[in-house]
């Protein structure tokens, strides 16, 4: 049987799930894959309808996207963004805070995730684009601007995880990836999460203890303790998966811990990886999927299984 490849895509809104699914396979295989990868498509419960085929994904730091961007006036402190995503997120789910003991800033279980990625946003978008690494060409952007640009990355992200975990978003959105395991059958198998897309494949993988011959796990904040907090069961490797490779880079503002051995056992099964995403936001799926350490670790397992 075909081995086969799953993408669970991350927060925000997406393009149509052909084109998106398309993106992966020319990041992460320099080809389009066909019937052997699928998209657990998942961005239409959020969002009513996709982003048009030419506009840029503004979670992905496009620079086009951020043309308009309003000046330094309208960027908040860190405080007040802070306390009105905060309500926002808590609203948008549907209620109150909930009751119990609660850790974070004003109550809420994942306010501290909230509050480190805002300051670590405020504090890169300080920093000028290191000459000749292609970023000041690539993103000419004033500080505000960037500040701008970090502060819609951890929003969106923000609300999604939240709405995933408080605001009933949860089941429906791992029903998504459930399906397209159903879709595959017994194939020998690869999934790879993105960001909100990493938890919702661990989790799921967790609970149907589905064999996968290799886990990807990119820009991902499971190792942060507000998000470990919240999962179904405590951490661990899945029960079927034989390998866990996790990539970050250290300016990723949503995977604010890059270590995941620590708390997922056994630690054996997982390599932790350090690359280097040098898109304007370092969150980016494209530079995550195309680097090498990432790319042949897929190639590999996808070759041995086609073989096998």
């Amino acid at each position: 049987m075909r081995p086969r490849v799953i993408y669970v895509h991350g927060n925000g809104n997406k393009v149509r799930a052909e084109l998106l699914k398309s993106q992966w396979d020319q990041a992460l295989f320099g080809r389009d894959m066909g019937e052997v990868s699928r998209m657990a498509y998942w961005a239409p419960l959020r969002y009513d309808t996709p982003l048009p085929d030419s506009e840029p994904d503004p979670l992905d730091g496009a620079p086009e996207a951020f043309e308009e961007m309003p000046g330094p006036t309208a960027v908040e402190a860190p405080e007040e963004f802070v306390a009105r995503t905060l309500g926002e997120s808590w609203f948008e789910s549907g209620g109150a805070a909930p009751e119990g003991p609660w850790t974070g800033e004003a109550g809420d279980p994942l306010g501290r995730w909230l509050r480190d990625m805002t300051y670590l946003a405020d504090t890169m978008a300080e920093t000028e684009p290191r000459r000749g690494s292609g970023l000041d060409e690539a993103f000419p952007l004033p500080a505000p601007v960037r500040k701008a640009v970090f502060r819609i990355l951890v929003k969106h992200t923000f609300k999604d995880v939240h709405a995933y975990f408080f605001g009933g978003a949860g089941p429906a959105i791992r029903d998504v990836l459930r399906t397209e395991l159903d879709a595959v059958g017994d194939a020998p198998l690869l999934v790879v999460g993105h960001s909100l897309g990493s938890i919702v494949a661990y989790e799921v993988l967790a609970e149907t203890r589905r064999e996968v011959e290799l886990f990807v796990t990119v820009g991902s904040p499971l190792a942060v303790k507000e998000v470990q907090d919240h999962l179904a069961a405590p951490p661990a490797v899945p029960a079927g998966v034989r390998a866990w490779r996790n990539a970050s880079d250290l300016r990723d503002l949503v995977a604010l811990d890059h270590t995941l051995r620590p708390e997922y056992a056994p630690p054996e099964l997982i390599t932790d990886l350090l690359v280097v995403n040098d898109s304007p936001n370092h969150h980016r799926i494209a530079p995550y999927l195309s680097d090498a350490q990432v790319r042949n670790a897929c190639q590999e397992v996808l070759d041995r299984l086609a073989g096998a």
